[in-house]
């Protein structure tokens, strides 16, 4: 039911690939970018402002423009090749010991139109315009989409086979930590098993990159509706993707600080707490991490607490309802604080898991913040049912670790 196929890769030369892979566009500002990008960076393409000094708008049409100029330029100086018949890719993620492997190849806009590629989360019009920018001037996928399908054992055993038998086109460790592996497959019968194995899977759903996805099927459609002899086999019809089986992927606690008790003195605000939650307070000057769903870590006044929702305060039954996100924000954020929308309150502020629990604490104590919330993290399986549901989750509910490193692979759209 879905459709996939392999393609020409834009990628770098081996001997280029560790100057050129970058961190995703939308993990870094504009200074942080500017910092960490060196001359091959693919930064200098993905976020163009950093090449004008001081650094410009990233939504000028100058920007765009010097993005596109960068793009042609890495082709032309060879850090960047196209491969010369269409494949699929092998990429391996490993973070703390842990491996991810994920196929990259070309998923169908139609399948995202049709809902077979499935959304989380809602999407920011000036963003996906601003992507939607991005690839209609660049005629490519310069980043992939960061992708997930129920397990098939089928799938698992050939990527197992392929990894063990082939050396890896490109092994090394970021500046993180993380180590990335990518592998060329190539064998045309592996090729065909793969394209025909996904055609019995279901549904894909967006881990990651949702304005990404958006915005390629936008400017398909768009191309589509332009093109007087459409017929569907067009490239533009096709973006990128990375795509991991369910049980490869974690996903990390998203944590919440506020800024203030809405009047409240910490003393106060804790006994309001004790009417939705058993409140204990922890002898440990060790940041708490919350050990179940339902159960959340709260720093504040100098000490952690752990907090456990009561049965009556929520519902399981419900899968937005009862995701601990949602928790958090009926009983805590919304009913206590009175912060009603997280998109666009000044007075709550969003920290990855990858951070760190202590890092709370930190900005709490220098009184930048009046207290932080952990919360334990969502699965994988609640994403999957949510998503099957046609429901959306609540902001700033899953982190992935580790990001898609840009720049192994380039899907262009002709």
């Amino acid at each position: 039911m879905i459709k996939l196929k392999p393609f020409k890769a834009v990628r770098p030369p081996k001997e280029y690939v560790e100057e050129i892979a970058a961190r995703p566009y939308d993990v870094l500002n504009s200074v942080e970018a500017k910092a960490e990008a060196g001359e091959k960076s693919l930064l200098h393409i993905t976020k163009p402002e950093i090449n004008f000094d001081p650094i410009a708008s990233e939504y000028a049409e100058e920007v765009y423009e010097k993005g596109k100029e960068c793009f042609r330029k890495w082709i032309e100086n060879g850090w960047l090749m196209q491969d010369d018949t269409e494949k699929y890719y092998i990429y391996a993620q490993t973070m703390d010991g842990r491996t991810q492997y994920g196929l990259t190849a070309c998923t169908c806009a139609e399948d995202y139109e049709s809902g077979k590629i499935k959304k989380h989360e809602l999407t920011r019009k000036d963003k996906e315009d601003d992507r939607i920018k991005h690839v209609d001037i660049q005629d490519a996928n310069i980043e992939p989409v960061f992708l997930s399908y129920p397990d098939v054992p089928e799938m698992n055993r050939l990527v197992s086979a392929i990894v063990e038998t082939q050396s890896a086109e490109y092994d090394f460790t970021s500046s993180d930590g993380f180590r990335h592996q990518f592998w060329i497959v190539d064998n045309p019968e592996h090729i065909e098993r793969i394209t025909g194995i996904f055609e019995n899977v279901a549904a894909l759903y967006i881990a990651d990159g949702h304005h990404r996805t958006a915005a390629a099927a936008a400017v398909a459609k768009a191309r589509r509706t332009e093109n007087p002899n459409h017929r569907g086999d067009e490239e533009y019809n096709w973006f990128m993707a990375v795509i991991f089986p369910e049980s490869h992927l974690k996903i990390l606690d998203y944590n919440r600080l506020v800024k203030d008790l809405n009047g409240l003195t910490a003393e106060q605000f804790i006994d309001r707490l004790k009417d939705d939650f058993t409140v204990e307070k922890k002898s440990s000057a060790e940041p708490y991490k919350p050990v179940s769903l339902h159960n959340f870590s709260m720093y504040i006044a100098g000490s952690w607490y752990s907090l456990t929702a009561k049965e009556t305060a929520y519902s399981d039954s419900d899968p937005i309802g009862g995701l601990d996100v949602t928790v958090l924000s009926d009983l805590v954020l919304d009913r206590i604080l009175n912060i009603k929308d997280l998109r666009t309150s000044k007075r709550i502020d969003f920290v990855g898991g990858i951070r760190g629990l202590a890092v709370l604490g930190d900005r709490v104590d220098s009184g930048e913040m009046a207290a932080a919330f952990a919360l334990y993290p969502v699965s994988m399986r609640q994403l999957i049912n949510i998503a099957d549901a046609g429901e959306i989750m609540p902001p700033k509910t899953t982190w992935f670790e580790p990001k898609l490193r840009s720049g192994l692979a380039i899907h262009l759209l002709k």
